[in-house]
């Protein structure tokens, strides 16, 4: 067992090449596209869902669209 690894010649692999400024730049710009339209995706379902009836609105949505549930005169 232990003398079969052993025979084995240990190579690495090759280190990758250098990443220039330009490739880095590309790849971010690309991410945060993607990001960003993952968010306006997931941001489109959560308005559809609430106006659906499926998902309640959290507290900061229900302040933005119905601010009259905070008005405290009428205590």
């Amino acid at each position: 067992m232990g003398a079969a690894e052993e025979d084995k010649p240990t190579t690495t692999p090759p280190p990758p090449p250098p990443l220039t400024h330009a490739q880095f730049l590309s790849w971010k710009r690309q991410k945060d596209a993607d990001a960003s339209a993952r968010r306006a995706e997931a941001e489109r379902k959560r308005e559809e869902d609430i106006r659906a009836g499926i998902v309640q609105m959290n507290g900061r949505e229900l302040f933005l669209n119905e601010p009259g549930v905070f008005d405290n005169d009428l205590y």
